[in-house]
């Protein structure tokens, strides 16, 4: 066993699957959250819901989901309405959630549950885990909340739990895989979507990442990290190496209406898809100018406005300098390209525009006004 894993050979005392699922679950049924995406007690759960909840809370928090789900459910209540929709119009209504290939994948996958399933969730992890988008975790998820198979959902939360129920000292992420082993072996087979669930809760509201509240635990005489009083400090995680700076040049390029020319970017690859105010190549070192403005969408007199826009996505931080430019006319430029628009600035919010985009518009239009 310690082959296949070697933390699960440091584990103290494994609890008892039964006692672990059986307090587990009457702690539950208790203090469940009452969600948005979750069935009632007692009642099935939608696949759809359950699916597109588990797409949004990817990298996000359940405070920010709520609304963002409510309201795709109301413009697209069933997987054949969200697949028939526009990827624009998809792209629009997750603005804000971040993380945009998310959204061509959830695109993509109710599609697919349409073309492939004839617009109903397959049930077992295989078909699952071949839809666009749905990894293990996520196929996991729908697999156990919705059809209540005996399938191990191992997100953040679950992963703290199982470190501390075991005090795994070996560091993320190297201890995933004995955290999936530990977990698979802690699955009930009766209600696995309750306990799913319940893990996930246990990890969001009692097993924090900061101060946990051992003292209201239902695992608390089983958690071998309580025991040794290093609960807190696990899981452990190696150092972060320091996030690299990406620099570019932004071209906020005015019609004399005043309306702004956009692009769409490349549809695979960072903010695939979306609508953005034309720029450099964003690389890293030091910016050169000259270069990034032979990246400019046509001849201009370009005009530098004072400061920087800065944004951080997941591995870099990015360092944009704005410049501006009339247009001499809107006609024979960019309208005929396919991935080029002029857009009037009180129709900028109709547009998927990413945050960063959001802060370069306002950036150079407060600006120039």
């Amino acid at each position: 066993m310690s082959d296949i894993a070697p933390d699960i050979a440091e584990v103290i005392a494994e609890p008892d699957p039964r006692a672990h699922a059986s307090r587990l679950l009457a702690w539950y049924d208790r203090h469940r959250r009452d969600l948005p995406w979750r069935a009632a007690p007692g009642e099935r759960a939608d696949p759809y819901r359950v699916w597109l909840s588990e797409i949004m809370l990817q990298q996000t928090t359940v405070v920010t989901v709520g609304g963002y789900f409510d309201a795709f459910l109301r413009r697209w209540p069933t997987v054949r309405d969200l697949a028939a929709a526009p990827l624009d119009g998809v792209l629009h209504a997750w603005q804000g959630l971040g993380y945009y290939a998310r959204a061509r994948n959830l695109h993509a996958c109710a599609q697919a549950v349409v073309e492939r399933h004839g617009g109903v969730f397959p049930d077992d992890l295989e078909a699952l885990n071949a839809l666009p988008g749905v990894g293990g975790y996520t196929a996991a998820a729908i697999a156990a909340i919705a059809f209540d198979r005996q399938a191990s959902a191992v997100d953040g939360n679950v992963e703290r739990v199982i470190a501390r129920l075991h005090a795994l000292e070996t560091p993320l992420p190297d201890v995933k895989p004995a955290i999936r082993i530990l977990a698979e072996r802690l699955v009930p087979a009766a209600r696995p979507g309750d306990y799913a669930q319940a893990m996930m809760d246990l990890g969001a509201t009692v097993c924090t990442p900061r101060a946990p509240r051992c003292v209201l635990c239902p695992l608390i005489d089983m958690c071998a990290g309580r025991r040794l009083g290093v609960a807190e400090m696990l899981p452990r995680r190696r150092a972060k190496p320091a996030r690299p700076v990406r620099q570019g040049i932004a071209f906020l390029l005015r019609a004399r209406d005043g309306s702004v020319l956009l692009r769409r970017r490349p549809p695979s690859g960072l903010l695939g898809g979306m609508i953005e105010v034309p720029s450099s190549p964003w690389r890293e070192g030091e910016l050169d100018r000259a270069d990034c403005l032979a990246a400019a969408p046509l001849p201009a007199d370009w005009q530098p406005l004072p400061g920087i826009v800065r944004h951080v996505f997941t591995h870099f931080e990015l360092r944009l300098e704005v410049v501006v430019a009339r247009a001499p006319t809107t006609t024979g430029m960019a309208e005929d390209a396919a991935d080029w628009q002029w857009c009037a600035v009180d129709r900028l919010d109709e547009m998927a525009l990413p945050t960063v985009m959001k802060k370069v518009l306002t950036h150079g239009l407060k600006a120039l006004t």
